[in-house]
């Protein structure tokens, strides 16, 4: 009688690793949006710098049209008009400094923080 070991995962061994693809997937899938959202505030901000002549604008004027740009794009949730500063040091520098808490599992968060800037054109 030829005597045959096992190949291959468990029923419990498989379950397992189920378990973490599916929780990982979900993780991902509460992440991914946050990170959207920061490359089209991203993409706001540069479109913004190539604008000529965007540097010579009112800081109300820059934050106006920051704003409108991020609700045209639909991502205007978690960025808000105390979130922009306007820097002049060297330059007129647009700088978008926000937080993104996004919750997981029960009291378990994701917590992402940006800080980007961006020298606008003169």
């Amino acid at each position: 009688m030829i005597v045959r070991k096992q190949k291959g995962m468990s029923l419990v061994g498989f379950l397992i690793v189920l378990a973490m693809v599916v929780f990982f997937a979900y993780l991902g899938m509460r992440i991914t949006p946050i990170y959207l959202e920061f490359y089209s505030v991203k993409s706001a901000m540069n479109g913004l710098a190539d604008e000529p002549g965007s540097a010579s604008y009112s800081p109300f004027d820059i934050k106006d049209k920051f704003m409108n740009r991020l609700y045209i794009s639909y991502s205007d949730g978690n960025v808000g008009a105390e979130d922009i500063k306007v820097v002049r040091n060297n330059g007129v520098w647009l700088q978008v400094k926000y937080e993104v808490r996004k919750p997981v599992l029960g009291n378990l968060d994701v917590i992402a923080s940006f800080d980007e800037r961006v020298l606008l054109g003169d």
